[in-house]
């Protein structure tokens, strides 16, 4: 194997690969997941405020759409 591809320990890439997928499930025990009425909650609320700004886009849109068919006219 050559040398550029140990780390300072003198572990290869498989070595460290299983390094970096130990410490990701280690992370991952740590996360605190929301509950499943949360979930709901969040992704209602994140849907419902998407909703809102697409038509409060749409209007401006259609707002400034005739002003400008308006103007050239």
């Amino acid at each position: 194997m050559p040398a550029k591809d140990k780390d300072k320990k003198g572990r290869g890439q498989i070595e460290r690969a299983g390094d970096f997928v130990r410490e990701i499930r280690s992370e991952l025990r740590k996360v605190v997941w929301p509950t499943r009425q949360q979930a709901i909650n969040l992704t209602l609320i994140v849907i419902g405020v998407s909703a809102g700004v697409g038509i409060f886009l749409g209007l401006v849109d259609l707002t400034f759409t005739e002003m400008f068919r308006a103007i050239l006219q």
